[in-house]
């Protein structure tokens, strides 16, 4: 399964739910967090669990620091559609303790970041996803670069041995530039994929995160003039042997049923 465009879907709009596929979404995240207001809780999350009766999905439960977590885990498991739970504000690893599902954790805060490790290490974490706009909350920041957070986070989960990270959402809906910027700046530290808020921006973030024909026509290049595999010139570059298997990478991606980038 690829895992580039993560689309948001409220759970309280089971009218929306199907919207994630047709919009080319890699992944659906029912959310029963912070898309849906108190009161509408309930009906949200049997609305979620009915759906993944017919679809498959991710969702978004609310945190074990509220009283609506265990609900939403007893309401989703054993759904055979479930894919995982996203499981917000991860900050310590025993948040992660007896899910007994795939989990995206979703670290969104100082504490997340520094127990980033510890949290990837939890045998049921199969991805870390950035939450840059709680991030910036928490530390009081105006800025969203987070360079030091985002770089954590892909050499946590490589050392860690799980798929590569899931970056935030571009709130700006309106800003196709922005949100493609995003979404190649993503790329380019290491992430698989980005989170979505509306069906519009899931082609920019899935052409961000496939690689460009210029791309393509490099490392059909290389693959062809490395032969054996040694050390080889081509247009100029030395190509050793990280950079071939950076190109044959690449080409596994042009495959639509490759796995994640």
């Amino acid at each position: 399964m690829r895992a580039r465009s993560w689309l948001f879907t409220p759970g309280d709009r089971p009218d929306r739910f199907g919207k994630a596929a047709a919009a080319g979404a890699d992944v659906a995240i029912l959310d029963l967090e912070d898309a849906v207001a108190p009161e509408a809780k309930a009906g949200a999350r049997d609305a979620v669990a009915a759906a993944l009766g017919e679809l498959q999905a991710y969702v978004r439960v609310n945190g074990a620091e509220t009283p609506w977590h265990e609900e939403d885990l007893r309401a989703v498991a054993g759904r055979p559609g479930l894919l995982g739970v996203m499981l917000p504000k991860a900050e310590t690893p025993d948040v992660l303790d007896g899910l007994g599902v795939p989990v995206v954790a979703l670290v969104e805060t100082a504490l997340g970041v520094e127990n980033a490790a510890l949290i990837a290490a939890r045998p049921d974490v199969v991805r870390l996803a950035f939450g840059s706009v709680d991030f910036a909350l928490d530390i009081g920041a105006t800025e969203d670069d987070f360079l030091y957070a985002r770089s954590r986070l892909v050499v946590v989960s490589r050392a860690c041995r799980i798929g590569a990270p899931v970056d935030g959402v571009t709130t700006d809906l309106d800003d196709p530039d922005r949100t493609m910027a995003d979404a190649r700046r993503a790329r380019a530290l290491g992430f698989a994929g980005k989170m979505c808020l509306h069906p519009r921006q899931v082609g920019l973030v899935n052409r961000a995160f496939s690689p460009s024909e210029a791309e393509l026509a490099w490392a059909r290049q290389v693959v062809a003039a490395a032969g054996g595999g040694g050390a080889v010139r081509v247009g100029g570059q030395m190509i050793d042997k990280p950079r071939l298997e950076s190109a044959r990478r690449l080409l596994e991606q042009e495959d639509p049923e490759a796995g994640p980038p």
